[in-house]
């Protein structure tokens, strides 16, 4: 049976209206995240669309040594539970061991797990016991049938206000691809199943850094909303080519109205027909 999760007010699944995750990679400053909250809400709450804002503290698996981590832990997560309270929106961000779920969890709503770390069963229980919601990736390398393990961990401590999502497989070779079958069989373990289609568009460790291809952003979330999804993650950002952090995948502020747009439209018409699987 398809389960609703709930974060806040926001019902998540089992025929509800699509919810937006959306936000800046990783908190760079207040200015630019504060911006990009306070646009978010005013775009989803004119198309009257649910909203969670997303963002992460710190970015623990960076290709390079180089690679922007964080500002700092505390400045970040204070930052974001400063704009959860400013702009009244629930919160999500990623956490990256047993530690940061505890942590983490006293500043935001919903918890990520990491792709990179979906099997780490430690992560995965310690996330459950904050009684949070828990939002696990798919990671690059796995069967989409095999999430269910991961969701097992998690619910193993009583907490089953679990999404999953997907964010494209690899099979090396610098690209990711998009397999819209996934989606479905994720869905058949009964939890709510997110599309990430800035993730998606991404090409791993192109010279020591990841980088993208932002021009299939539409396709990837039209696509993935017409097959069947409960929310849609997007990482967004006033000016991409300077975000500190995948600045060659996320999506311009600026478009994130056309596309919420089109993808409600899709949606909307999605859920006038009756959801049938053929999934075992």
């Amino acid at each position: 049976m398809a389960k609703i999760v709930e974060v806040k007010n926001i019902k998540i699944g089992a025929g509800n209206p699509i919810v937006v995750i959306a936000g800046p990679c990783v908190v760079e400053n207040y200015e630019i995240t504060y911006e990009t909250a306070k646009r978010a809400k005013e775009i989803t709450s004119e198309l009257g669309m649910p909203f969670i804002f997303k963002s992460s503290y710190k970015k623990a698996n960076r290709t390079s040594l180089e690679g922007f981590s964080t500002i700092g832990e505390k400045v970040a997560l204070e930052i974001l539970s400063q704009i959860r309270q400013e702009l009244d929106i629930p919160v999500l961000t990623d956490i990256h061991s047993e530690a940061e779920a505890e942590m983490a969890a006293e500043y935001v709503d919903v918890l990520q797990i990491p792709a990179f770390l979906c099997r780490q069963t430690e992560i995965l229980i310690a996330a459950g016991r904050t009684g949070k919601v828990v939002n696990i990736k798919k990671g690059q390398f796995m069967a989409p049938e095999d999430m269910r393990y991961a969701a097992e961990k998690v619910a193993s401590t009583g907490n089953d206000k679990i999404l999953l999502t997907e964010r494209g497989t690899t099979f090396g070779y610098h690209n990711l691809v998009v397999d819209m079958r996934s989606l479905p069989i994720m869905r058949s373990t009964g939890y709510p199943v997110v599309i990430d289609a800035t993730h998606s568009v991404q090409l791993p460790s192109i010279g020591g850094k990841s980088g993208g291809r932002p021009e299939f952003i539409f396709h990837i979330a039209r696509a993935a909303v017409a097959v069947g999804v409960d929310a849609i993650f997007l990482e967004t950002h006033p000016e991409p080519s300077k975000a500190l952090s995948d600045a060659a995948s996320q999506l311009k502020l600026d478009y994130l109205y056309d596309l919420l747009y089109q993808v409600k439209q899709i949606d909307e018409l999605v859920k006038k027909f009756e959801q049938t699987s053929i999934v075992k």
